[in-house]
């Protein structure tokens, strides 16, 4: 049996509505007691920013890269939207602050287009400035998490402000990004054009040279983030997971398409994620090898949002 002090302990602090229009959920982690391992972090309708306060964040884009030598090691992490799992090396000790940025905003928090950053993880002041760092530092300094929280808020605010004279995101854009958040992954993108008043190919030339995925993509991230949270939300319950009701619920055409996605952009089943993530195999209609069960890891990194897609 383990000693009370070998027991994995999570601690988390959300803050809402910490910026409306600009991020969605931000989150405060702290983690002590964990055997390394590595972690699954999928792809997410946002970009995430992850300022660490103590171990850098060890990450890429397969298990062999994210546990080998060619591994991206950052203290910030800036990530664009990604439509393959990302792998993350998590330390016995980690903590931070992960922050899920609505794309339409990476002009403002980072600088730039948030296609510049589509698919890649840096380090984050490298795309934001030093101003990056320096909120790093404040954070390790800061004693408490009501105070880390105001001084990210003051970070986005200023940031918002010093992007006033910046070239703002085109409005067929920001419209149509608002429009397939508010459906979350089930609105066609015929009628997305027809709001906008774009034709399908304008609408994805324009929406792809922003964000870096086109409408249609932006939309599957959109299902996926509704189908872990509505996973994730019975597990938590101590229901059944019915896979067919997931899939219904978010607007695929079945279970099978829900499993499809799942592999395409997870690279796993749904049961062998909720394996991964939850240390449960309860899908109903599952049948396949049974994955190993493990303590649940942090949020995803750079996975985005850990929580929910935020409407603005």
């Amino acid at each position: 049996m383990a000693r009370a002090a070998d027991v994995p302990e999570w601690g988390f602090r959300r803050a809402d509505g910490l910026m409306p229009g600009v991020a969605g959920a931000v989150v405060g982690y702290d983690a002590r007691g964990h055997d390394r391992a590595i972690h699954r972090g999928l792809p997410s309708p946002h970009l995430t920013l992850v300022l660490t306060l103590d171990e850098p964040v060890v990450t890429g884009w397969s298990v062999e890269e994210a546990s080998g030598p060619s591994a991206t090691r950052v203290d910030v992490v800036a990530a664009g939207l990604h439509t393959q799992p990302a792998y993350v090396w998590q330390p016995p000790r980690q903590s931070g602050i992960q922050i899920a940025v609505h794309p339409t905003a990476a002009r403002a928090v980072f600088g730039v287009p948030a296609a510049e950053l589509c698919q890649r993880t840096f380090e984050g002041s490298d795309v934001a400035g030093p101003g990056l760092g320096r909120l790093r530092d404040m954070l390790i300094e800061s004693p408490g998490w009501t105070g880390r929280f105001a001084l990210v808020r003051g970070f986005l605010q200023d940031q918002v402000e010093r992007a006033a004279d910046r070239p703002p995101v085109r409005a067929e854009v920001a419209e149509a990004w608002r429009w397939l958040v508010r459906r979350r992954g089930t609105g066609r993108i015929s009628s997305l054009a027809d709001h906008v008043l774009l034709s399908p190919r304008q609408l994805h030339a324009v929406f792809t040279a922003e964000l870096g995925v086109g409408p249609k993509r932006f939309n599957r991230l959109l299902r996926l983030q509704r189908a872990k949270e509505l996973i994730g939300g019975r597990v938590a319950r101590g229901t059944d997971v019915d896979l067919a009701d997931v899939a219904a619920w978010c607007g695929y055409a079945d279970q099978a398409h829900l499993t499809r996605d799942f592999g395409s952009l997870v690279g796993t089943s749904p049961a062998r994620w909720l394996a991964e993530e939850h240390g449960t195999l309860a899908a109903e209609g599952y049948t396949g090898d049974h994955a190993t069960e493990r303590t649940p890891p942090k949020p995803s990194i750079p996975a985005g949002d850990p929580r929910g897609t935020v409407v603005p």
